[in-house]
């Protein structure tokens, strides 16, 4: 498995935040990880990312333990944040460059790789243009575009459509679904957003902490006797009562 989550639980004083998560992703999958604002998923990711120590539990990606193999880990992932990242007062190409090389790149080896990533989202263009000058829709892309370019094997992507357009966020989501089929990316992709699921991803329904369901959503919706991802989700955290 690319990334296994075990028995993991951190608490922010009395507050449990996390509280005894299992949780596999399947590889060269579009995983999602669905929840309300408060669930959870940021704590998740900054554990993930190590942003966080981890308190108790513990997190293997590509059969590394996150504690004891941190720089291992680290090189198989690309992130991108619910907040961005990107510097405003550099160019496209100066925020690209800077990444790359904080992965040991050369500017000759990343110039072809930020050509493909910024052909693939039709922003070649905008190359030389401030980040400041761009729309939501153009830096979340860009932030997809720079995560790519030291090839990690696993996306991890905080409610990467926040402040996004209705159909900038599926031309986003659908390009992610894309990269997982082509290049055998391993994505976790964390949404309050119903609409951003589709019935055959593996799904991991977190609420208040806690894991309370994990299959494709097309199986839970099939154990649980409900239409759709909408009427599981009311199902299982009480939304009906």
């Amino acid at each position: 498995m690319s990334i296994e989550i075990c028995n993991l639980s951190f608490s922010y004083g009395a507050l449990n935040a996390l509280q005894e998560i299992n949780l596999s992703l399947k590889d060269g999958r579009f995983n999602a990880l669905l929840g309300p604002n408060g669930a959870g998923k940021s704590t998740l990711f900054a554990l993930l990312t190590r942003l966080y120590a981890l308190q108790s539990g513990d997190i293997r990606i590509a059969g590394h333990s996150i504690a004891q193999h941190p720089a291992q880990v680290m090189r198989k992932l690309g992130v991108v944040f619910q907040q961005s990242t990107l510097d405003l007062d550099l160019t496209v190409a100066q925020n690209l460059y800077y990444h790359a090389a904080l992965h040991g790149l050369s500017k000759r080896q990343a110039l072809p790789r930020i050509t493909d990533e910024l052909a693939r989202f039709d922003l070649t263009e905008r190359l030389h243009d401030k980040v400041r000058s761009l729309n939501g829709g153009h830096r979340r892309r860009v932030e997809i575009a720079r995560v790519l370019l030291h090839k990690p094997d696993i996306l991890l992507l905080d409610e990467p459509s926040v402040g996004l357009d209705p159909a900038t966020r599926e031309s986003l989501n659908q390009h992610i679904r894309t990269l997982c089929q082509t290049q055998q990316l391993t994505a976790l992709w964390a949404t309050h957003l119903m609409e951003e699921i589709q019935h055959d991803d593996p799904v991991t329904i977190l609420f208040r902490g806690r894991v309370l369901a994990s299959d494709t959503a097309e199986q839970l919706c099939q154990q649980h006797q409900c239409a759709d991802i909408s009427s599981l989700f009311r199902t299982l955290t009480g939304a009906n009562e």
